[in-house]
């Protein structure tokens, strides 16, 4: 296994911050980029990890996903 570091960001929650309202279910943090790490196999696994755990249909916007060489 390898290790990932995967952007994420809810467009929801951007979208409620720029017209200074508050989204019902998340904090305005969201609005930002948040590094995950994910353990996987390959940056396809990562993913569809990312994916599951940060879905795409409640707002989150995954922007990349970088291997940590270190790992």
């Amino acid at each position: 296994m390898a290790g990932f570091e995967v952007a994420v960001y809810n467009a929801e929650v951007r979208a409620c911050v720029a017209d200074q309202r508050r989204h019902r279910d998340l904090n305005d943090e969201w609005a930002d980029i948040h590094y995950i790490e994910i353990e996987a196999d390959s940056v396809e696994q990562a993913r569809d990890k990312a994916q599951r755990r940060y879905p795409d249909r409640r707002g989150y916007v995954i922007e990349a996903i970088t291997e940590i060489k270190e790992y």
